[in-house]
């Protein structure tokens, strides 16, 4: 499953990031790695960025990015 695919309120762990180059090396760095676990707090309006909770802080996340995070629920 994919981030982008998930509803508000989920709670998941990062299987793998499906990006590389300088922005998977930034998602990277922003704690997006496999085993991270994280939560979709929230999705703005008109499909615009979501806002993740992961490893003690909140981040805004593209949605094209999030299409490329591949997770598993629990």
């Amino acid at each position: 499953m994919r981030l982008s695919e998930t509803r508000p309120g989920t709670v998941f762990t990062v299987e793998k990031v499906l990006l590389g180059g300088e922005i998977g090396k930034r998602l990277a760095d922003m704690g997006f790695t496999q085993g991270a676990r994280g939560q979709y707090v929230r999705g703005a309006f008109l499909r615009g960025p979501l806002q993740v909770r992961i490893r003690g802080y909140d981040l805004l996340i593209r949605r094209c990015e999030a299409k490329l995070i591949e997770i598993s629920t629990q």
